[in-house]
């Protein structure tokens, strides 16, 4: 309903904020599941060309003399964009690290925007800072034993790989060297860039991971200040590299050591698979990530340090929102707390999940998915018609039709994806072009593998 002449439309805060969003949330509700039932599948059919179409005419005027009103707009758009979507909680939907997040953590994502704080003061998140304060220190205690560890929250992981790259660059000068074995995310080298450091080096990962060996003669060769950055959980296949050998090395060279777990690094939380990540906490820093297997909408990353003194650098003062007297007489100062001035409380859906399920519910979710991914690559291993690229390390498949040249790969993913059957992910490995599955919805379950398999049994013949 559009509000009288004159009148303001209404808030979401406030005391009278709950009750203007019941009505609204029930329309969006409503056009959410409309449009998944139109789509139908992970994603809509007909490619580029046909969903902007769609979503074009749906619009029409996207700023019309008269207003349609709230109902009629949220109904149009949120359909829209739901029947437009590349849906993660699909089980068909794998392409990439972009999980489906739990619905709690939407709900409480949902307070966050309702009460629209900003992490720069105290004055702006009374609650909300204190909780960011909780959550990041508790989290950190997961990867540090360490007297006063610490953690920043992100955006993700190019933000926290980017901090990481700031932080060493701000210990150690502009001459820093930076280290990366050629399987490391693309924000490494591009915060190299961002920043005004040299180019950063890439080394060979000739069987996925970063070899120490080369990592030594590297090394060795080396003058200067240097930043080693290793990766836990790489894109293209969830590889981890040999973490305490490559520690040994930076120990022994006397170079800094930064993670980039952002895939892997809540492993940590599961009894089975934490022994992967030893040597985790050898590093001066860590990039977590929590919209990949912690199932969070987006943005929910972390940068955790062994100690609150190394995020030092970050420290800022601007008298509207971190005065010295204020300061002086207790209010929090938030401003060092990131690079970014007015940011959402993403620890409140965090926490709320974290309280929700705990830490052995977290661990089955983590289990179930590297199950699934397991399950995948062994029925996989015993098509002929497929061949499997390597068992999984995390949740990530890699494999392709046997007998088929990468110009047959790539199409017969395009053809699942613009059929809107299934959405795949690629990638390059022993000079060959993979398909890959990211498997992290742990509702997933044995038979829509089957049905994945049955689409390509089909898709591959056509």
């Amino acid at each position: 309903m559009t509000a009288p002449p004159g009148t303001p439309p209404p808030l979401a805060g406030g005391c009278t904020g709950a009750d203007a969003l019941r009505p609204l949330l029930d329309t969006v509700l409503d056009a959410l599941r409309t449009g998944a039932r139109e789509r139908g599948g992970p994603v809509p059919a007909g490619g580029p060309d046909t969903v902007t179409a769609r979503v074009t005419a749906a619009l029409g005027d996207v700023l019309p003399d008269h207003g349609t009103g709230d109902h009629e707009a949220l109904r149009t758009l949120v359909h829209a964009l739901a029947a437009g979507a590349a849906d993660p909680a699909d089980p068909l939907c794998t392409a990439h690290l972009h999980g489906p997040p739990l619905a709690v953590a939407v709900a409480a994502d949902l307070a966050a925007a309702a009460l629209n704080p900003s992490l720069d003061s105290w004055d702006q998140a009374p609650a909300a800072s204190t909780i960011e304060t909780l959550l990041a220190h508790t989290l950190a205690a997961e990867f540090y034993d360490t007297p006063t560890p610490d953690a920043l929250v992100t955006t993700g992981g190019t933000e926290a790989n980017q901090l990481a790259l700031l932080l060493a660059r701000e210990r150690h000068g502009n001459n820093l060297t930076v280290l990366h074995g050629a399987n490391a995310h693309h924000s490494v080298p591009r915060a190299a860039w961002l920043l005004g450091l040299p180019p950063s080096t890439p080394l060979p990962t000739p069987t996925g991971t970063l070899d120490p060996a080369r990592l030594a003669e590297a090394l060795a060769s080396t003058t200067g200040p240097t930043l080693v950055t290793a990766t836990a959980g790489t894109t293209d296949a969830g590889l981890i590299d040999p973490l305490h050998p490559i520690a040994d090395l930076c120990h022994q060279y006397g170079a800094d050591l930064h993670i980039d777990a952002a895939y892997g690094g809540l492993l940590a939380l599961s009894p089975r698979h934490r022994p992967r990540l030893t040597g985790l906490e050898r590093a001066q820093s860590l990039t977590i990530d929590l919209h990949k297997l912690g199932w969070q909408p987006v943005a929910a990353g972390l940068l955790a340090v062994p100690d609150s003194r190394l995020l030092a650098p970050l420290t800022h003062q601007a008298d509207y929102l971190n005065a010295p007297d204020d300061t002086e007489a207790g209010l929090p100062d938030l401003l060092g707390r990131s690079l970014r001035t007015t940011r959402r409380p993403d620890a409140l859906k965090i926490a709320t999940t974290l309280r929700s399920l705990g830490r052995d519910g977290l661990a089955h979710l983590i289990d179930r998915t590297c199950e699934l991914a397991h399950h995948l690559a062994h029925l996989l291993e015993a098509h002929p018609a497929f061949e499997l690229h390597a068992a999984p390390t995390l949740t990530t498949v890699l494999f392709r039709p046997i007998q088929a040249d990468d110009t047959h790969v790539a199409a017969l993913r395009r053809t699942l994806l613009y059929d809107g059957h299934a959405v795949l992910g690629r990638a390059t490995a022993d000079g060959r072009l993979w398909l890959k599955a990211t498997l992290l919805n742990p509702h997933t379950t044995a038979r829509d593998l089957d049905t994945l398999i049955t689409l390509l049994e089909g898709s591959a013949h056509r």
